[in-house]
């Protein structure tokens, strides 16, 4: 049988995140991009330190197949950030609908507001999505995540397609968002400084196709070839 398709195919920006092993809460960013479909990953900018969940690492729902072997399966509150391919499919933060980050974002972008939530109880029907409590009729879920925080952490981020068809309990609320400070694990989530994540999110674009790759070194290396990692 032939090979499964990359699940790079078609992307030419690539944010990679190495992990030392699946227990890791430190890892290392290095954004990539290609100038065409085709081409070789060039690496842009400098590597930047990110904080990991405070479970390390477990296997996600995204672009990538099932995995067969090692490594656990990511589930709601088990503290893991997710391992494997995922698509960067929008931003938020605190900057208003006419600041800069606004009008020049590559990916759409949700203002954080009071009402503004991610919704991580899997009995309700909004699992896994970011939603403005004013447009519901029926709020059904019991825990959520404030988009808007009392502290810097969200003021900017992007959300990472971990989990797209919003399985219960599969995890949710998976974002790249700034870090407490360089040693503090996050709940699930990849964080970095301020500065450095303003960095990443004001480069991606949606016409690049931006994707994240996040694995412990043994995975990557495991997969690099097939997948055509950089």
């Amino acid at each position: 049988m032939p090979a499964p398709p990359s699940p790079f195919s078609g992307s030419r920006q690539l944010v990679r995140v190495l992990a030392a092993d699946w227990n890791s809460t430190q890892a290392t960013l290095q954004r990539f991009v290609k100038n065409s479909t085709n081409a070789k990953w060039q690496a842009v900018g400098d590597a930047i330190p990110v904080t990991l969940g405070r479970g390390g690492l477990a296997w996600g729902l995204g672009l990538h197949p099932a995995p067969v072997h090692d490594g656990a399966t990511k589930r709601e509150g088990d503290g893991c950030a997710p391992a494997g391919v995922f698509a960067l499919t929008a931003l938020f933060g605190t900057a208003g609908p006419e600041s800069q980050l606004a009008q020049s974002a590559g990916l759409p972008y949700r203002c954080a507001t009071g009402d503004l939530k991610c919704v991580d109880d899997p009995g309700s029907r909004h699992y896994n999505q970011i939603i403005d409590q004013t447009e519901i009729a029926d709020i059904d879920w019991a825990s959520c995540e404030d988009m808007l925080r009392p502290d810097t952490r969200y003021a900017i981020g992007a959300v990472v397609g971990h989990n797209p068809e919003h399985r219960p309990g599969a995890g949710s609320c998976i974002f790249l968002h700034v870090w407490q400070d360089a040693t503090t694990p996050t709940a699930g989530c990849t964080a970095a400084a301020q500065a450095d994540m303003t960095a990443v999110c004001t480069w991606l674009d949606a016409a690049a196709r931006p994707l994240l790759a996040q694995l412990p070194q043994a995975e990557y290396t495991r997969y690099r070839k097939a997948w055509g990692l950089p």
